[in-house]
């Protein structure tokens, strides 16, 4: 896109799996039919050029983010490819990062929170995916990919944290928190908990419908007919991630809908992390979606 001025915007992504097959050709495509340009990281081997090594002011970044860092900590964390990584978009020379093709979620979230860190008010990192439908709609489901079991405050942060990606991505939020029994038409630890998130949210001002069953979250009819929401929801908060998990992947083979993602949320700056069975135009798409959340102009 064209800024006020007129100046196309030249996008920066850092990845630190550049050495995947998958990931080389993805960067070579997002250069050339996006003009996204791969900031380069190196992975601090012993056998390095001197000016590869991690600069000082990366050292010094990581130390005031984690304060009792000890330097000589840091410097060793930055030789590492995903905290190098975390550490060019924490300074601000690149955009975004984009790693999990070769590194299980939970190396790129320590990396990230220690770094990059949680935006201000949010308590946990979470995920979503972005799914487009074959009749071209775009929803967001979260969290599909990080929290397994979040408690209702757990809940209530993924919903807040969608509700700024939904608003980025979709232009607007409307959010179910779903569950098998809409509002009190059954009873359970899991109805509880989301009923709870749901409060949480009212009390903040954030409108969700909840608990809602996924009928009545997408369909108008069923919504009226069950009394809550209105059947157009964008945003869909699963209680569990077996529930999830479940749904956008059943989504994708049975509904024929892309799912890209999952991209982390709640962090200070974009931070995607890729399904480590991605393929090239996953990477591609997950890329782009990681910098329309920030608060760059979209791709």
């Amino acid at each position: 896109m064209m800024s006020e001025t007129g100046q196309k915007r030249l996008f920066r992504v850092v990845f630190p799996e550049a050495h995947d097959p998958r990931v080389a050709e993805a960067m070579r495509r997002l250069q050339a039919d996006h003009g996204v340009r791969s900031v380069p990281v190196h992975d601090g081997a012993p056998d390095q050029a001197p000016d590869q090594a991690p600069d000082q002011a990366a050292v010094d970044l990581l130390c005031r983010q984690r304060p009792g860092l000890k330097p000589a900590l840091a410097r060793r964390l930055l030789h590492k490819p995903l905290y190098r990584a975390a550490a060019l978009v924490a300074a601000g020379q690149a955009d975004a990062m984009v790693a999990g093709a070769a590194n299980p979620t939970r190396r790129v979230i320590e990396a990230a929170t220690m770094v990059i860190g949680l935006a201000d008010g949010v308590e946990i990192p979470s995920s979503f995916f972005l799914m487009r439908l074959a009749d071209g709609r775009e929803m967001i489901f979260a969290d599909c990919a990080v929290n397994a079991t979040p408690d209702a405050t757990g809940l209530a942060a993924i919903a807040q944290a969608s509700r700024h990606s939904a608003r980025a991505l979709l232009g607007d939020a409307r959010i179910a928190l779903l569950s098998f029994a809409t509002g009190s038409s059954g009873a359970g630890q899991s109805v509880g908990t989301v009923s709870k998130a749901v409060g949480i949210l009212s009390e903040a001002g954030i409108k969700a419908s909840g608990p809602i069953q996924a009928d009545a979250a997408l369909n108008p009819d069923v919504a009226a007919t069950k009394g809550m929401g209105d059947g157009k929801a964008n945003v869909l908060v699963f209680p569990s991630l077996d529930a999830g998990n479940i749904a956008y992947k059943l989504l994708q083979e049975l509904g024929g809908a892309q799912a890209i993602g999952p991209v982390l949320q709640g962090f200070r700056r974009p931070v995607c992390d890729l399904s480590r069975g991605a393929r090239v135009d996953d990477i591609v798409q997950a890329a782009l979606v990681t910098l329309r959340l920030g608060a760059a102009p979209s791709v």
